[in-house]
Parts: structure tokens; C-alpha cells; sequence
């Protein structure tokens, strides 16, 4: 404007910036490059080792890296690079009268298990048996199998136990392989309490549900599947990634394993990690 102001009256630059009241070194500014690439580089490799996760926690991510960039200027730099996810409204009222998830106070105070399912590639469906430890949000298990009976949930408790010790109780909805006699007789043998949700009420269960829907949409929604075998190994790599590199909110954007080590670090020295 100050050079179309110039040209066509003939006037001086510090005449044409006094008829605009413009101030001569706002005219004479020249804005400096943008030197983004760290930061898009950054970026760049989180959202493809991530992809499940939004800005919020890649921000996380990136400030426990030791970055200190600016909150704003990552997230213009983040919807520049069009990474942001779509955000899902609300499909329900809340509760009226929601009832408060204890969370236990000590490891293995508590353990929520369920289960999920998907299919493969040719059709064939498969389930994964999930277990959570409420005191850290660990991910102990997750099982993946064609079928997954009473039998084999007993079993793969068993094993988890072998190295982190039974839990002091199970939270669970009424599925037919947790009210089966033999879930029952376990329980009794190594005194663990099975507290069942009422049905219809998955809130009750709210750890373990909102553990399934992370695991979906990083692994189970994020690939096709030819074999169980691909399941598994995909399984495995996002879990280590959900206990040792994801930080929580609950947990004061701790990852599960840090919590646990910050609360019990005598497990440092049991070589669960």
C-alpha cells in the first residue's frame, strides 16, 4: 500500500507512511524465515511410531523428550501438516448419579480384565483376553487367540502371576468364562476376589473399557491382519509401547512403568522391565 501510495502521488516514504498513520519501521519490516523443519521432523517421526494418538499426547511426548517448543507454535505447525485427528462427540448422556472407580492404592490391589475381538483378513474372527493393573494402568496381557475358554483365561492368569503375584481382587463383567465354576474355584484356591459389574453397566469397568477402545484404534482399527501370528507381534510392540512410552493423565503424564517405579521401586530390582 505505502509503495501504490508512493508512485502515485509522488510522495516520500515518510509522507506516504504519515497519510496511512503508519509507522516507517512496521513499513521496513521483513518477517524472518520460519525454521520449523526440527520440529516437523520431530512430528514427523511421532505420529508415524504413534499414529493412534492426537496433539495432546505427542506434545507430552515431545516435552519429556526435553524440548521446551512453544504449545502454540507445535500445534499450528501439527494442523499444518493436516495430522490432527477427527474428534468424536458424545454418543450419550452422562450419568445423572455416576459412581466414583476405586482405584487401588498398591500394585495388584486390582486387576480389570475383558475381552475384545476382530477378525482377519479371510473373515475368521479372533478374541484378545486384556488384562489391567488399576494402580498404574499397566497392560499385563493381552491374550489373542481363535478361542479363549475358561481354561486358558485360568491359565494365563497363572503365568501372569508366576512374576507379578496374584492380585487381590478381579474386576470383570459376567461373561461365561468368568462365572464359570472353574474362574470360581481359582479364585477361592489363591483368595482373590471376583467383583462382577452389574450387566449393561460397562462404566463399572471403566479402566479396562477405556484400555480396549486405546488398543483398538492402535492396533486392532490401525491394520489388516492375514494371521494371528501378525496379531501378536503387533500386539506386543504397541503394548511396550503403552507401559513404557505413553504418558497418562491419571498418572500425572507418567508412563505406567515410571508410576510403578516411582511407588515401588523395589521392583527395579525383580527385572520386569
Amino acid at each position: 500500500m505505502v509503495c501504490f501510495v508512493r508512485q502515485a502521488h509522488g510522495l516520500s516514504e515518510r509522507q506516504a507512511c504519515s497519510a496511512l498513520e503508519l509507522s516507517r519501521s512496521v513499513n521496513r519490516y521483513v518477517p524472518k524465515p520460519r525454521k520449523d523443519g526440527v520440529v516437523i521432523e520431530k512430528l514427523m517421526g511421532l505420529a508415524d511410531r504413534h499414529p493412534d494418538l492426537g496433539f495432546g499426547k505427542l506434545f507430552k511426548i515431545i516435552r519429556r523428550q526435553g524440548h521446551r517448543w512453544n504449545h502454540k507454535r507445535v500445534h499450528r505447525i501439527y494442523r499444518g501438516m493436516k495430522l490432527n485427528k477427527r474428534r468424536r462427540g458424545k454418543k450419550r448422556l452422562p450419568s445423572r448419579h455416576p459412581l466414583p472407580l476405586a482405584v487401588s492404592a498398591v500394585m495388584n490391589g486390582c486387576w480389570s480384565i475383558d475381552f475384545t475381538s476382530d477378525a482377519l483378513w479371510c473373515g475368521r474372527r479372533f478374541r484378545t483376553f486384556n488384562v489391567l493393573d488399576d494402580f498404574n494402568r499397566e497392560a499385563l496381557t493381552i491374550e489373542v487367540d481363535l478361542n479363549l475358554p475358561a481354561e486358558r483365561i485360568i491359565r494365563t492368569l497363572e503365568r501372569i502371576a508366576a512374576w507379578r503375584r496374584y492380585p487381590g481382587q478381579l474386576r470383570m463383567d459376567n461373561g461365561p468364562e468368568f462365572i464359570a465354576l472353574a474362574t470360581a474355584d481359582w479364585a477361592e484356591e489363591h483368595d482373590v476376589e471376583l467383583e462382577f459389574i452389574q450387566p449393561g453397566r460397562p462404566m463399572q469397568n471403566g479402566f479396562i473399557e477405556r484400555f480396549n477402545r486405546s488398543y483398538r484404534e492402535g492396533v486392532l482399527d490401525m491394520y489388516v491382519f492375514q494371521t494371528l501370528s501378525e496379531v501378536r507381534e503387533r500386539t506386543e510392540v504397541w503394548m511396550k509401547k503403552y507401559n513404557e512410552e505413553r504418558p497418562h493423565d491419571p498418572l500425572d503424564d507418567l508412563t505406567p512403568k515410571e508410576y510403578l517405579l516411582l511407588h515401588h521401586p523395589e521392583v527395579s530390582s525383580l527385572g520386569w522391565y
